[in-house]
């Protein structure tokens, strides 16, 4: 599932191989991954037009353009945007990319902006639970996990319930996931049902840390699958930190591993 570090993948492909780009046409039919807009609306606003710079919050990615409006992606869980030259090899793809393929494996291609002189965007989406759209609303993002300062991290902690909830309530930290989420407390030796109210100062300080070198780590390293709990995340899965074998338990209502040994109730 993208999370932040995997959006973040995205959203250098999109600078390093879309920006600049003349856009002569534009795949919009898919209506459910559209929505709300009608056939043709998204075309009608971007044909003409370049994408001018790629954002992120959290996992929330849009561009700017030259023709107005906004253009808002959302990868989904299952999404991922290629690069392709006119050809069909694909040039850039991020994480997980399988670099080089021509043509390549489009079968899933769910929106796709076409660039003067050949060469498309694609938003491949094997179960179709992306979104494309134009002037996404942004205002109800929390401040982003990747830069998120010491300050702003304790506002975020702030009320009640678990604190693995607490992590994942995109309006209080934006980026974290389930995986992430995850990550982070086993970090910090917290138990995920810990309630939020109850962690002390140098607990707190523990998770904003785990936060910052967990995103970091995963940005770094191509994605939340290449950090260190992720693959043990399993039933019979062990802590890789004491051997421990894992919990598995449900908090917030996602499923959620933990170490009996570090991170006790």
């Amino acid at each position: 599932m993208p999370e932040l570090p995997e959006v973040e993948s995205a959203r250098l492909v999109i600078e390093r191989a879309a920006l600049g780009r003349r856009i002569v046409a534009v795949d919009d039919s898919d209506g459910w991954v559209c929505r709300p807009h009608t056939e043709g609306q998204i075309a009608s606003a971007l044909v003409g037009g370049t994408l001018t710079a790629a954002h992120r919050r959290g996992k929330t990615m849009w561009c700017d353009t030259t023709s107005g409006p906004v253009l808002g992606i959302h990868l989904g869980m299952s999404g991922k945007i290629v690069i392709a030259d006119p050809d069909g090899t694909e040039i850039d793809g991020g994480d997980y990319w399988e670099g080089g393929r021509k043509p390549g494996d489009y079968r899933w291609s769910r929106f796709s902006l076409g660039f003067a002189g050949g060469g498309t965007l694609r938003l491949v989406d094997p179960r179709r639970l992306g979104r494309v759209r134009l002037d996404p609303p942004l205002d109800g993002l929390g401040p982003d996990a990747a830069t998120i300062g010491a300050d702003r991290f304790a506002a975020a902690l702030r009320g009640r319930g678990p604190v693995k909830a607490r992590l994942l309530d995109q309006q209080a930290l934006a980026g974290v996931g389930n995986l992430l989420a995850d990550e982070i407390l086993y970090r910090a030796g917290i138990n995920p049902a810990r309630p939020v109210d109850e962690l002390t100062g140098r607990e707190r300080g523990r998770l904003h840390r785990a936060v910052r070198e967990a995103v970091g780590e995963a940005m770094r390293g191509g994605g939340v699958h290449t950090l260190p709990l992720v693959p043990h995340r399993r039933p019979g899965g062990h802590c890789p930190r004491d051997g421990a074998e894992l919990r598995r338990t449900k908090v917030g209502g996602r499923t959620t591993f933990w170490c009996p040994r570090h991170q006790p109730a």
